[in-house]
């Protein structure tokens, strides 16, 4: 096959003399799937947004079809058939599928935008494609799989040849990601060409062509993925051989932590979201959620950590209530919290990365002199965690924005993780991070588990969840559908099947099984 996109030594500087790519030579033949893989901060976003016009490179050519090209802007990248999927939807919820997939291009007759003509078209490559979807459906409506089929046909609307997905089994199913699979396999005998970014080394092992290698910023390698397996991909995009294996002693579940019984709580528009809802997390126990999004685990962490109000029932941490907006004194019993969200909820990006670090220490006494906080102090508890989890800065003091995504997380698990915790809400900790970094956050959340702590671990990522857990809920439209005691002896389909609710477990032997063990 020849080479539908060639990129020449192309380089990127920050404004700190840092090289974000530096002479990079990318090439990615027609019609194939290309993995790109590497660490956190490896320059794999910066590549991308360089190939879809999003960023400028200081250095170095780009080639379609053996032609030069330059691009100022995504728009430039569409027209030469280029598109990006972000790993969080470009979608307007309140439109139909073919609202969002002309969104941007609509076709208009006279003044007016051609309604028909956009879902025809629309319809046309749904069937074309196979992505079975319904045009006049509100995309609101739509689960998350079926979301990222609008993504694909707002691609396809577009008529992209080479369609970039950015992590885009991150908040899918077992048979969610099938699908997606099949998808994309679709689309490559249909000649268009796709560049996959993941950090999951068997998805890439599973779906692609060739894998190439980014490290520090400048390409190590591209190989047939044929000829490599799993660890050999880890050793290239880390330098060194690692053990990502952990060694889990059998938990020791004492006394429940967080206590939730006969919980009544409404959703933002008045329906009730938990109708005798309850749960505990015990101490020395690592207690895994899984849910597919909407089905109300988003809203039970929020309550866990005063940040919503539920109506009647119980919610006790350590023996005393939860109560929304005092999430300070949840804090000082020793609540440790990673939200899903790093940049919105998990740091301040303006401020510093020390300031981010003693966010959660601004009590503890050993930071102060006197009345005062002490500056040297601050700086020598953060330059410890910074070692300690490997945060790649050259000063504690650099603002918290200019880390790479996964150094932000690095940030947010270093704080939480550093106190007395007594209760962890771990809220998909290791989302769009690489492997290296979430098998440090992973043994650090058994490291803390083996002394005494209670985790809840919220995750989209099932292998994360089996590889993690002790044990296991299903959440489904509010409720418990599941409960698995030993994570170990649950697969990941069977575990899909529970969270679609295609099966049910009885609540009475959820409740003997779980609560009232």
């Amino acid at each position: 096959m020849d080479n539908v996109l060639e990129l020449r030594d192309v380089s990127k500087v920050y404004i700190n003399g840092v090289y974000a790519n530096k002479k990079v030579n990318f090439s990615v033949r027609r019609g194939e799937i290309h993995a790109l893989v590497g660490e956190n901060g490896a320059g794999k976003t910066t590549l991308m947004k360089i190939i879809f016009g999003m960023e400028k490179p200081d250095g170095g050519e780009i080639f379609l079809d053996g032609k030069k090209v330059e691009f100022r802007s995504p728009n430039d990248a569409i027209h030469y058939g280029i598109f990006m999927v972000h790993q969080h939807f470009m979608l307007v919820e309140s439109l139909s599928v073919s609202e969002n997939t002309a969104l941007g291009c609509e076709d208009v007759k006279g003044v007016f935008i051609d309604r028909e003509k956009i879902r025809d078209k629309t319809l046309s490559l749904i069937e074309t494609y196979n992505l079975n979807l319904d045009p006049d459906a509100l995309v609101a409506d739509l689960s998350v799989g079926m979301k990222q089929r609008v993504e694909i046909l707002k691609a396809l609307y577009r008529n992209a040849k080479i369609i970039i997905f950015d992590e885009p089994t991150a908040v899918l199913t077992p048979q969610e990601t099938i699908e997606l699979f099949r998808q994309l396999k679709g689309l490559k005998e249909k000649g268009h060409t796709i560049i996959f970014i993941s950090h999951k080394l068997h998805e890439v092992k599973e779906l692609t062509d060739q894998v190439s290698i980014l490290r520090k910023g400048e390409m190590i390698k591209t190989v047939n993925t044929e000829n490599v397996n799993e660890q050999d991909i880890s050793n290239l995009m880390i330098g060194e051989t690692v053990n990502l294996e952990i060694e889990k002693k059998p938990q020791d579940r004492k006394e429940a932590v967080l206590d939730i019984e006969g919980l009544y709580a409404k959703n933002d528009v008045g329906k009730p979201l938990f109708e005798n809802f309850f749960m505990k997390v015990r101490s020395g126990e690592i207690l895994g959620l899984a849910s597919i999004e909407g089905n109300g685990q988003q809203q039970l962490i929020e309550i866990i950590t005063s940040q919503r109000k539920y109506d009647k029932g119980r919610v006790d941490f350590l023996d005393r209530p939860i109560i929304f907006d005092r999430i300070i004194a949840s804090r000082k019993r020793g609540l440790g919290y990673i939200p899903s969200d790093r940049m919105a909820l998990g740091t301040a990006s303006d401020m510093s990365i020390e300031e981010n670090l003693i966010a959660n220490k601004l009590w503890d006494r050993q930071l102060y002199t006197g009345i005062l906080t002490s500056p040297d102090k601050i700086t020598s508890l953060s330059n410890e965690l910074i070692q300690e989890y490997d945060i790649r800065t050259d000063s504690s003091k650099t603002r918290i924005s200019m880390l790479s995504g996964g150094n932000i997380q690095k940030v947010v698990a270093a704080r939480e993780f550093s106190i007395d915790a007594r209760l962890i809400v771990a809220d998909q900790p290791t989302r769009g991070i690489d492997v290296l970094a979430a098998d440090f956050i992973h043994k650090t959340i058994v490291k803390l588990r083996d002394h005494g702590a209670a985790v809840l671990l919220a995750s989209a990522d099932l292998d994360e969840l089996l590889k993690v857990s002790d044990s296991i809920i299903v959440m489904v439209a509010g409720k418990i559908g599941a409960y698995f005691e030993d994570a170990s002896r649950v697969t990941q389909m069977e575990l899909g099947n529970y969270m679609l609710g295609v099966k049910r477990m009885d609540e009475s032997f959820i409740r003997e099984k779980h609560y009232e063990a």
